[in-house]
């Protein structure tokens, strides 16, 4: 799996753009504030439908235009795929693929396979559960197209239900319509759950060997999903059995919304007692872990974005990191180009970013 080539028109603070790709090392180098996490994201907006930041389409077009366009050209397993991104303000973004619109950003997902590791990944593990609840979601949503479905299932009626409990009487509340969507909000989310912890299982086979060596033997790592309100009852009971909380709350108190996902040196929380290191590694084992886990499901490399993230890294978890994207096609952005190229890189492309405009290079 490589990019090949990208696009990109009204962008940010891109007018119009083409650049073409190498399948090893990409590195965009320059000041801070110059447009090169802008790269990333179009590359990850192109494989997930969705900004990493969060941001809203509108956020994204340049100033004072109306509208962006973003193209990406792949390779997966020889054969050659093309994406188009149509970002309007005034209305939802259209999606091609292979010159064919999509009706559903979801049938984007699976196509590219990403991993994306920041400095605000570094606090994935003390941040709060929704961090985590994204990082697994972003992950098996990229690898699941059933899970997906189930995703979203879930997420409307939970919508549905929230709706409902604010409209409700709390003295005197009619049950009936709740009944209905408990009954589904408890079918979709159980399989949520299901494939959340076969997902874990899967990871905590790559995670345990690969957070070892970054300990030096010394730290052994589990990860354990963590049910909202216990595993004691179905998650149906749970719903009944929380209805007049939820009504005087008027929210949804139980159920994979409210999950979390914990780490274990032995009986030691990490994110709760675990020191800024131990935090740090964490987080970087889990990202390691991501690209093992899609390197065995797909058989094929993930395409891997690194956003600054090296400079965050003492030298013994950069060498970790970069050891293991020796066969994965990996964009990176940094400021101190010289001092990275000389330490850790032999073949790679270099493009320097200055105020939205590329030069491109070569490197030795």
């Amino acid at each position: 799996m490589f990019v090949k080539k990208i696009e990109l028109k009204d962008y940010r603070n891109y007018d119009l753009l083409s650049l073409d790709f190498g399948q090893g090392t990409n590195i965009f180098h320059g000041n801070n504030a110059q447009g090169k996490t802008n790269l990333l994201e179009a590359i990850y907006l192109c494989a997930t439908s969705k900004s990493h930041k969060l941001d809203k389409d509108k956020e994204i077009i340049q100033f004072g235009k109306g509208e962006a366009h973003i193209k990406m050209i792949v390779e997966k397993k020889n054969v050659p795929y093309r994406i188009d991104m149509h970002l309007r303000k005034s209305k939802s973004k259209g999606i091609a693929i292979n010159q064919i619109p999509i009706k559903r950003s979801s049938e984007l997902f699976g196509i590219v396979n990403v991993v994306f590791f920041s400095p605000e990944d570094l606090e994935i593990v003390k941040g709060g559960p929704a961090v985590r609840r994204r990082f697994i979601d972003l992950e098996l949503c990229q690898l699941d197209k059933v899970y997906l479905n189930q995703l979203v299932s879930y997420n409307k009626v939970l919508q549905n239900r929230n709706k409902l409990l604010k409209e409700l009487d709390y003295f005197h509340p009619d049950f009936s319509l709740l009944d209905v969507y408990d009954e589904q909000l408890a079918r979709y989310g159980e399989e949520v759950v299901r494939r959340r912890k076969e997902f874990i299982d899967q990871l905590n086979e790559m995670i345990f060997e690969i957070h070892r060596e970054l300990t030096d033997g010394k730290e052994k790592l589990k990860l354990v999903y963590d049910v909202s309100g216990g595993e004691e009852s179905s998650l149906y009971d749970r719903l009944l059995a929380g209805r007049m909380r939820d009504l005087k709350i008027k929210t949804t108190g139980v159920g994979p919304h409210r999950d979390d996902l914990a780490f274990f040196h032995e009986k030691l929380d990490l994110r709760k007692f675990g020191s800024q290191g131990q935090q740090r590694t964490v987080a970087l084992s889990l990202k390691l872990s991501e690209i093992s886990l899609i390197k065995k499901i797909t058989g094929d490399t993930p395409v891997l974005l690194l956003d600054d993230v090296l400079s965050e890294l003492d030298s013994s978890r950069q060498k970790q990191l970069l050891k293991s994207i020796d066969e994965i096609q990996t964009f990176i952005t940094c400021t101190g180009y010289e001092e990275l190229i000389q330490s850790h890189f032999k073949n790679h492309r270099v493009y320097q970013i200055e105020k939205g405009k590329v030069k491109e290079g070569l490197g030795g």
